[in-house]
């Protein structure tokens, strides 16, 4: 039986938890949906180069409304903006960097992770699908891998399991995981409860992921 939904963290403030995992001189690929939004948070003081797998090398924020290019899009077919020094070029050079093991960070989306840091994230069995996208690439060579998403379905359900149902995009490839209710790390003795959303306890998180977690005595609440 799914929880009721709990007041967790909007989408723009996981994204701009997520932004936390930016280091300066990270080159970085945002995927398509809420990871887009960390351009709109990268902290002071941390430079980072974004890309985007279909030809882009220095994405910036979202454009104002006056300042939208309709030919400059990222992967996920939204106008973006490019920083001064930045690049384009084709798709195919994009995955050299992606697959030449270029990329310092991921930060994709996803509909399921398992304990073990398995990730389904590219398809849903009898729905219509335009393409896998990069995500397979990016699993298998980028150097860290960060999942933000909803806790739960929309139906309630857990979306971090114990093992996936959904097919796979890669396996023990997720390092972090960073959801409306928590922040937690896939680690070789499990699911490790790293920070909570204010107001939420270990508990709630708990009741809403099918595996167990590991509590630390150090738990933190989620800054943003």
């Amino acid at each position: 039986m799914s929880k009721p939904s709990l007041k967790g963290l909007t989408r723009d403030q996981i994204a701009k938890r997520a932004a936390k995992e930016l280091e300066d001189g990270f080159y970085v690929n945002l995927g398509i949906g809420m990871p887009t939004l960390v351009a709109n948070y990268i902290p002071d003081g941390v430079e980072v180069v974004l890309q985007s797998e279909n030809g882009l090398l220095g994405i910036g924020p979202y454009p104002a409304e006056d300042a939208v290019d309709a030919d400059l899009i990222n992967a996920g077919k939204e106008t973006v903006t490019m920083l001064k020094g930045s690049s384009i070029f084709s798709s195919a050079t994009s995955f050299e960097m992606i697959r030449g093991g270029h990329i310092d960070l991921a930060i994709l989306g996803a509909m399921q992770v398992s304990e073990r840091g398995d990730l389904a994230n590219w398809m849903i069995p009898g729905k219509m699908v335009k393409g896998m996208g990069g995500a397979m690439d990016l699993v298998a060579s980028a150097r860290r891998v960060v999942v933000i998403m909803d806790h739960a379905a929309k139906d309630g359900a857990p979306k971090i399991l114990t093992e996936c149902n959904l097919p796979l995009t890669g396996r023990g490839v997720v390092h972090r995981i960073i959801t409306d209710l928590a922040c937690i790390d896939i680690t070789p003795d499990g699911l490790v409860l790293r920070e909570v959303a204010p107001g939420i306890s270990a508990r709630d998180v708990q009741e809403r992921t099918e595996p167990t977690l590991k509590v630390p005595s150090d738990l933190g609440e989620m800054r943003v």
